[in-house]
């Protein structure tokens, strides 16, 4: 054995102590490391010819590279839609390093460790109180997870006139419907060969919203004539966490020949909670669903998973199988997961999301859900209170707004730029209805009302000073 390695092996437990001590630190001083900052470094350094062991690569990590790291998983950064990490989620995510497999199958020698995935995807179910008609797997984030969906609902569009697209290729123009579309929902038509440009828009509902017309669509659906099509719907909109409406659609789904997907990244969530459930109402009635665990479920990046009808099973696996790994038999019962997504190798992302679900329930993440929808209704109405406005109401978790006074848009940009300099807080710019916003999204399981006072304390700061 190489020395250095030899002598990383007999000092482990000092290794991974002196790594334990610093994620402690880490956390325990979250809210007072910056939630953005501008340091840089030349990442061209050179490769060192020995090595320089765990510890010296620690001392230089700290001294080059932790200066990059913001506080992304702390209760003040609410850019994006991003989420924070639960103790629970991390002792998943340490120990899925620490066992390091490769999940992929349920019956087999070499590792069953997909049963932990099942079994999670089954406590999801629970949680979400969809049926059990939907086989369900992780993948890294909410691209992947609508990459999956759709994959299968492009197989499914070909058979329905029987053709192959996984084997032959895209050999006709693939229809697809949706209002709202997440970006990752059109970079998934891109790169699955059917265009990025190649959908049609279905018109909003009036009134400042975000969801699909649902007499625009079954307009558009009469278009086709017959034609089959694939629909992204929307369960949380990016900027104003909107719904389609779920029940309409499934109704349309008696009367049409289509492929349903819903977009739920962080909006599925609503189901945890009985005041919110109401968004996702018939949503059980969609052939896939997209949600991510690293937004509002708080575990570790990167974690998302798909939920799609068991039966499509066939569809499924006729898009990914591998080509030397074929299945045998029932497909259900000599399941591998190397044969229904798109990677080989695969991370036990299983574990973080068991151990969350595990140490906190139900309850543990209806209170998560309806703290973080209270707290942007809090800052929502600090907002108003103050030289901000809002651009869409506040449905749940994400507040969309502006500076006061069409005279002021010139200014959000600046505004924004130096409110997230001074590290307090990071938000990220938009545009809705062609007019410069801010989002804010409240995801992370620590905040609280003080963070929304320093923050409103500090946007009053900057708003004098531009």
């Amino acid at each position: 054995m190489n020395s250095i390695l030899q002598h990383d092996l007999n000092n482990f437990e000092n290794i991974l102590e002196k790594t334990k001590q610093q994620g402690i630190d880490f956390l325990n001083n979250i809210e007072n490391i910056p939630t953005s900052n501008t340091y840089s470094i030349d990442p061209k350094t050179v490769l060192n010819e020995l090595g320089l062991g765990s510890i010296e690569a620690l001392k230089e990590f700290n001294e080059r590279l932790a200066p990059l790291i913001v506080s992304s998983p702390g209760p003040r950064y609410w850019g994006f839609v991003t989420g924070g990490s639960t103790p629970a989620s991390i002792v998943g995510d340490w120990l899925a390093s620490v066992y390091d497999q490769n999940t992929q199958s349920v019956t087999s020698q070499g590792g069953n460790s997909a049963l932990i995935e099942f079994e999670t995807i089954n406590l999801l179910l629970q949680l979400l109180e969809l049926p059990d008609s939907f086989l369900g797997g992780f993948v890294t984030g909410a691209t992947m997870s609508n990459f999956t969906s759709l994959g299968v609902a492009r197989q499914w569009f070909g058979k329905q006139s029987g053709k192959d697209f996984a084997k032959n290729g895209v050999s006709e123009p693939i229809n697809i419907l949706t209002a709202t579309p997440h970006s990752s929902s059109i970079k998934c038509l891109s790169l699955l060969g059917i265009g990025s440009q190649n959908y049609t828009v279905v018109k909003t509902i009036e009134g400042n919203r975000e969801a699909l017309d649902i007499v625009d669509l079954e307009e558009k659906i009469k278009a086709l004539n017959g034609k089959p099509f694939i629909l992204i719907s929307s369960a949380g909109t990016v900027n104003t966490a909107d719904f389609d409406d779920f029940e309409a659609i499934a109704t349309l789904k008696e009367k049409y020949n289509f492929w349903w997907h819903i977009d739920g990244a962080f909006g599925g969530f609503a189901a945890v909670s009985e005041k919110y459930k109401h968004y996702v109402k018939g949503w059980e009635g969609a052939d896939s669903i997209t949600i991510d665990c690293h937004k509002w479920l708080n575990v570790p990046y990167e974690s998302a998973f798909y939920l799609i009808k068991k039966e499509h099973i066939n569809l499924q696996i006729e898009t990914f199988q591998n080509s030397n790994a074929p299945y045998l038999g029932n497909a259900l019962e000599n399941f591998n997961y190397l044969n229904v997504l798109p990677e080989n190798s695969r991370r036990l992302r299983a574990l973080p999301v068991w151990f969350s679900l595990k140490a906190y329930g139900k309850e543990g993440f209806r209170d998560l859900i309806e703290d973080s929808t209270a707290l942007a209704l809090h800052f929502g109405n600090a907002l108003i209170e103050n030289d901000f406005e809002l651009l869409a109401p506040i449905r749940l978790n994400n507040v969309c707004f502006t500076l006061k006074g069409k005279h002021n848009q010139e200014k959000v940009s600046q505004f924004l730029s130096v409110l997230n300099d001074t590290g307090k807080v990071f938000m990220t710019p938009t545009v809705y209805q062609n007019r410069k916003g801010i989002r804010a999204s409240f995801v992370n399981w620590r905040t609280t009302e003080d963070d929304v006072k320093v923050v409103i304390e500090e946007m009053r700061e900057v708003l004098s000073k531009i």
